[in-house]
This record gives structure tokens, sequence and C-alpha cells, in this order.
């Protein structure tokens, strides 16, 4: 049998830039065993740059220039934390992301840039930056869709303001678009006196005004007033003037050149365990412009370097290219070329730059299928067939199946204690203790998602579900944990992390944490033991009368979705929407369901399976309308792709005689298994809404969804 390899070395990219992304995407044809890589980046999808004007042009939709963080770290065995890097602890060797401290052996820097304007007045509440992209982005998705005459300014006429402009200019045309470039020398300054007068041109035919040589006073929500006393109108501002390097470098100790960190030739920093390459960069051996193909031809260099960095071998040197072509969207489908001082502009120019755009994003989005590891043959009978055709899902998607768990319970002892209440197909048992009813729980999870920090909050959200969902108040919990097998100072900065996100989610549910237990294993493993206070009568499964409203706090679909992105086929924006989600405490929400008739939390045994057991146990049926259950970003659109959670069938034959009267996804994704659910509750009809309304006040995105009925059984209508 092939040894497990240890994990020793901890390397951490700081920044999804396009050297980390193509970085990414190597690590994961050829790893290096026994590191943990880690990727820091604000969100889940970062702009690529080359695709921008053509996004606010008009000529990609919104997703077509994102390079999607999240499939590509599943695709480099890579734990992606989403959060904006704030310092670097060169003595502790941590990065500093908000309240978390990640420690590393090797890191790397690729940050990029920023053009937000710090020092002109009313920048931060009126004007979008430029850099980093994906804000620009954002907001003008929003922009692009108004209505009304457009008025956009853009403060900096360099050759990305230009291209901002004009892009803008043609993308708002319907709109009757306005927009002035507001540059304080000339502009285009550094060009060629071809490139500025061609460039010129276009933005006359495309009723762009440029005013030179002035500077920005202030910003306001609808002008832009200029430090000699005109105004422009403009809706929209976007900040365009240079680049500038993220503050907080500053503070690193780092080496630096106006802010930019300084590299030698193998792309290292002053500091030889942190390199640095992209925008960022700044490099002293040839110091270059900011451009996005030194980013790109840097990467196969700092993916040798930091592998040598981290098993002692040899490093290489990166040597920039003397000059390169640069080619400058006009606007419309035209580009202009530009290279030894040559200047033309033609329609095929901007094909040719679309199809190496385009070949660009698909190298990083159609990522190879790397070959399995080879079974041994032979093997024994059935262990093809239960490994079946693909990985086995993680939280709730990995639990044993119902009508499994259902045999192996039946055959429990009776109860033997007086002090103990049988609470039939409820998962939290009830306790008497000094006269006190004291409920008890335990749930673990087997991970889906590599950040431990991450991965903690949501098995601790998930296992309070079963206190929340009986009325009660959290009390204690225990930690059990199973890390990977590990160096100790792997294992330290991991419980670390770990330890600090279970206190983060039991202080604010009001329960202290006691101990636990923790051992090494083949792959993470999060669990905790609650207890929690019923004050008032525990709402089990057994209290659900006919007429009943049913009620559920949170949306359905994790388990396809986290399916989906094992497979590397969910967005990597559907998938952080689905974190956001299961992240979400249902404490607040137990309080005001407290005094429903039944109620449980949402989990393994999905929708359908969970309600069943409120039937089963109240002695009645229910009526699900499956158009009103509320479904996570993505869930449905994946479903009808055909993706389902390893548990799936388990949960459609453990649900008990449900009727499909209504079939489709939609329907299947009842019996979808959830990780860190909400809390489903029968609640009297004449409360209903009162209860949905407080609900919604709190941050929830409850529902009702159906209703108790006579007889058995449920029915999905």
């Amino acid at each position: 049998m092939t040894p497990l390899i240890p994990l020793t070395r901890d390397l951490v990219l700081i920044g999804g830039g396009h050297t980390h992304a193509l970085l990414l995407r190597r690590w994961g044809m050829d790893p290096l065993p026994g590191v943990r890589l880690t990727l820091i980046d604000p969100g889940p999808l970062t702009a690529y740059s080359g695709m921008l004007p053509g996004y606010i042009a008009g000529h990609y939709d919104a997703d077509t220039p994102q390079i999607d963080l999240v499939r590509l770290a599943r695709f480099a065995g890579a734990r992606l934390v989403i959060g904006r890097a704030e310092g670097l602890d060169l003595a502790a060797r941590e990065v500093v992301v908000g309240d978390r401290r990640i420690g590393f052996d090797v890191a790397s820097l690729d940050i990029g840039v920023t053009s937000r304007m710090p020092q002109v007045e009313g920048f931060a509440a009126h004007g979008v930056p430029a850099k980093p992209l994906g804000q620009l982005a954002r907001a003008w998705e929003g922009y692009r869709t108004g209505e009304g005459r457009a008025h956009v300014a853009v403060i900096g006429g360099g050759i990305a303001g230009a291209e901002l402009a004009m892009a803008a200019a043609h993308g708002l045309r319907h709109r009757g678009a306005r927009v002035t470039v507001i540059e304080r020398d000339r502009l285009l300054p550094g060009a060629s006196d071809a490139a500025r007068r061609l460039v010129r041109n276009r933005m006359t035919a495309l009723g762009v005004t440029v005013i030179e040589g002035t500077q920005v006073a202030r910003i306001e929500a609808d002008r832009v007033c200029l430090d000699d006393g005109r105004e422009v109108a403009s809706h929209f501002t976007i900040g365009a003037a240079g680049a500038r390097p993220q503050g907080w470098l500053a503070e690193t100790g780092l080496s630096l050149t106006d802010g930019f960190v300084d590299v030698g030739p193998t792309l290292q920093s002053s500091d030889p365990r942190i390199f640095a390459a992209g925008d960022c960069a700044h490099m002293l051996h040839d110091p270059r412009p900011k451009a996005g193909v030194y980013a790109v031809r840097q990467a196969p260099v700092l993916f040798d370097n930091l592998r040598a960095a981290l098993s002692g071998g040899r490093m290489r040197d990166y040597q920039p290219q003397k000059d390169y072509l640069k080619l400058v969207s006009l606007g419309d489908r035209t580009a202009m070329a530009e290279k030894w001082g040559r200047v033309v502009a033609l329609p095929m120019l901007w094909t040719w730059k679309d199809r190496i755009d385009r070949r660009f994003m698909d190298k990083l989005s159609d990522l190879p299928e790397m070959a399995a590891p080879k079974l041994p043959d032979p093997v024994a009978e059935g262990v093809v067939e239960a490994l079946g055709d693909k990985p086995m899902c993680g939280g709730c998607g990995a639990k044993v199946g119902r009508g499994a768990l259902r045999e192996a319970l039946a055959g429990l002892p009776a109860r033997t204690r007086a002090d103990v209440l049988p609470l039939p197909g409820d998962d939290a048992g009830l306790i008497l203790t000094g006269g006190a009813r004291q409920v008890i729980s335990t749930d673990h999870l087997r991970t889906f998602v590599e950040d431990p920090h991450l991965m903690t909050r949501i098995a601790a959200i998930h296992a309070l579900g079963d206190v929340w969902a009986m009325g009660a108040r959290p009390q204690a919990a225990t930690v059990s944990l199973i890390l990977p097998r590990m160096s100790a100072e792997m294992q330290r900065r991991s419980m670390a992390e770990i330890m600090a996100a279970a206190r983060e989610v039991m202080d604010a549910a009001g329960a202290h944490i006691l101990g636990g237990h923790s051992s090494l294993g083949s792959e993470l493993t999060v669990g905790f033991t609650v207890t929690g206070i019923c004050e008032n009568e525990p709402v089990t499964l057994a209290g659900a009368r006919p007429g009943a409203v049913l009620i559920l706090t949170k949306p359905v679909g994790s388990g396809t979705i986290l399916a989906a992105e094992m497979a590397r086929a969910a967005p990597g924006r559907v998938v952080a929407r689905a974190w956001e989600a299961m992240v979400q405490g249902q404490a607040r929400a137990s309080e005001i369901l407290a005094g429903a008739q039944a109620m449980t939390d949402v989990t393994g045994f999905g929708l359908a399976g969970h309600l069943s057991g409120i039937c089963e146990a109240s002695g009645c049926g229910a009526e699900l309308h499956i158009a009103d259950v509320p479904l996570m970003e993505g869930a449905l659109e994946l479903a009808e792709a055909g993706i389902r959670s390893t548990l799936f069938a388990d949960n459609m034959s453990g649900a008990g005689a449900a009727i499909l009267g209504a079939g489709g996804a939609r329907a299947e994704l009842m019996f979808d298994p959830q990780t860190a659910g909400g809390l489903l509750a029968a609640v009297e009809p004449d409360r209903a809404e009162a209860l949905l309304a407080e609900l919604r006040a709190a941050g929830y995105p409850a529902a009702r969804i159906g209703r108790m009925v006579e007889g058995a059984g449920l029915k999905l209508v």
C-alpha cells in the first residue's frame, strides 16, 4: 500500500492575479507532495484585465472576463481563503487576513495595484477605482442597465483610462453617453505621437471629451469638480490615474521601491521566503512598466522557484523581454497595435486580441482531467461498484443512508434511566439534571472545503442545529477533530485556525468550549458534541397537527452545489454564496419559532426526509409545495444538468411514503442532503405571516412551503 505522505510545508499565495492563476493550473498538473497550498483573495472570482474594456463596451457578458478561483483551487488541491490580506508578520511567518492569521513557510504576493484616489475628496464615496478590477466590473453591471442619459468621467488619460473611456462611450451609446477624460498632464503620456493622434481621433468620433492639464478637486454624486472651477457631469466616475501599490505593503518590512516590492531575478524579495510577481513587484535587475504580459511570463519561473524553495532545489532567473506588442481596444470591435514605435488600427486586430484573450481564459477554465490512481489488480468483488463513478461527497452528503441508520438504531435496548427522556426520531436527546432539561447532540462533518477555518464554522453551525431546533439555548461544547497527517508545526497552525473559528461560533451562540479530542488521520474531519438548556417545553418532531403551516428558514441545494464543486462544475460565485448560507446561525430563528408545534433542522436526509420525520412522529401527513421552497443560487441549474449528491438515492428511498405529485429537478432537490441547513417548523396558521415577517426582518430568507394535513405520508405538489 502506498504510504500517505504527511504535510510538512505551507505555501501561501496572496492574491489571485494572473501569475498565481497560471501557477495554480500548473500546480494541479504537477503538485509537490508534502505541501499544503493556500490561496488568499477577496472574492471567489477575479477579473482578467485583458477583457475588462470589452466587458465595459458590451462585447462580453459579466462572466466572460472572470477567472474562477474556486475551480482553480479545487483543481490545484489548494484551500481558498476568501478575504483580503492586510499584512505580513515576517517574524511569526503569518499573513494577516482580518481577524485571522494564516501561517506560511513560503509565501508569494500577486495582489496587483490599486487606482483608488484617497487624496481626492469624495472619491471613496462616489468614485470607482479601475483597479482592483473586480470592483469596477461589479459596479458597471448595475450602471449599464440603468435608464436616462449616461454621464461618465474617467480620471486619468493613460492607456487604461483611454481604453475604459472609449469602451464606456461605445457600451452606453444606447443611453446617449457623455464621457469625459480628465488628465492632469496630456493624453497618453509616454505614448508615441502616432498612438496619441490615433486615440484622440477615435475619442472624437465616439464623442469623448478630453480635458488636459488640470486636476480634480473633489467628486460628488453627480459631478466632478476641477481645481480651475469647472464642473463635469458624472454619475459614474472611474479612477484610472496611474498604478498605486497596496498601502499595507509599506508595513511589511520588505524592501520597496515607490511602494512596490523589490524582487531580484528569482522573484524573491528582500526576505527570501517571500516572492512577488505581477504589478505589485518591482524588478530591481530590469525595471519594466506595469503590464500583464510580464505577469503571464513570470508564472513558469515562479512555479519552479517556489517548488525549489520548498524542496531545496535550484532556482532559475526571470528575464523580461525588452518590448512587447501593445493591443489597445478602441471601443468598438477595433483595436490599435503598437510596437517599436509603429502604430496601426484595424478590426482584425480586435479579433486577434479577442482570440488571444479567450485562449488565456480557456487555459484557466478548461482544466485537464488528471488520471485517477489505478486500482490494484485484482480487487475484491464489489469494490468497483462501492467506489461508484464519482468521489464521495463531504459534509452531510457523506452520511450513512437513513435506511441503514434506522435499522441500526432499532436494535438499541430500551431506555433504562428515568432521567433520560425518549424523543423518537429527534437527533438530540433530552436529559433531566437537577430539575433542568438539558439537550445533548453530537455531529461531525467530513471535510468538503479545504479551508479549516471555514470548515469549522460550518461544522459548528451544523452541530448547533439540533439544539436550536428543540428551542434550547446552547450551553457547552466539546470538539472532536481529525487532522490530516502533518508536521508538528503545521498541526499547531491548523489547530490555532480551527479553535479560533470554533470559539467565534460558540461564543456567538452562548456556548462554552470545554475541550475535546484530536487525532491524525487521512483527511480533515470536524465535529462537536453540544448541550443546551430548555427553559420551556422542548420543541420536538411529534407535535405537528393538521392545518399547521410549514416554514423553512434557509434555502436548499447545498448538497448538489457541493457535489458539483467537487467535480469543478459549480461556478465559484454559486459555491461562495452557498458557504455564506451555511455559516448563517439559527439562534434568532430558534427564538422566533420557539412556540412552534414541531421543529427540526434540515440536514443530511434532505427537506423531504426531515419533513417525513415530522409526519411519522406527529401521526399526520404533509403537503410540500415545491414551487415555494427557496433554492440556493445555481442549485436548480446544476440539478437540471444531472448533478446529484452521493446520498441522493438513499434519501429518495428513505423518505418514507413520499408521493411525487410533481417531478423534475426542482422536486428532486427536496431530497438533496443539506449541510448546516435551516429550521423547518410547523406553526399555528394564524401566526404564520407574523413569524415570517419577523424572520425576514432578522435576516433569514424564510418562506412558507406547505402545510400539515390529515392522513399519513408526504405529498410533493
